[in-house]
């Protein structure tokens, strides 16, 4: 799942600012993300290869898979002072408490964005409720029939 704070980011820059993707290629560039493993890897894949073909999908994975090695391997030696320290523990805590405010407005967002008929809210709120009421449901199965019930009915 891309991090809460990443969704207003990406749809300020790539949608408002730079206008070089539409609201409803993101939400399919977010879609393709979440319902494959690693989906920031694969947004910005499908985000890349939309904006400049392959040559832009492979630029953009390595974009943003490259870095995670760099600062992984520039704070391997900072791990056991992070773990100990009481004001990088309530800093995080606050990191925390305002990345799920920005996880809730971008839910918002999407909401807003992608339930535009009754059909599609009939399946925004049937896949909510099933994982309410099954949680131990493995997500993939109320997406996949989100995904069938789309193509047939929307």
């Amino acid at each position: 799942m891309l991090f809460p704070w990443e969704w207003p980011l990406i749809q300020s820059e790539l949608v408002e600012v730079r206008t070089w993707l539409t609201q409803t290629q993101l939400l399919d560039a977010v879609t393709a993300g979440q319902i494959t493993p690693g989906p920031v890897f694969t947004t910005a894949t499908f985000i890349g290869y939309i904006l400049k073909g392959y040559e832009g999908a492979v630029l953009a994975t390595l974009g943003i898979f490259l870095p995670s090695f760099f600062f992984v391997f520039i704070s391997g030696g900072f791990l056991k002072y992070l773990e100990t320290s009481s004001f990088l523990r309530k800093f995080l805590d606050g990191v925390n408490a305002a990345s799920f405010s920005l996880l809730l407005l971008v839910s918002y967002q999407l909401g807003r964005d992608s339930l535009i008929s009754i059909p599609t809210l009939l399946i925004g709120f049937s896949s909510f409720f099933i994982m309410l009421k099954f949680k131990n449901l493995n997500s993939a199965w109320p997406i996949l029939a989100g995904g069938i019930f789309g193509f047939f009915f929307l």
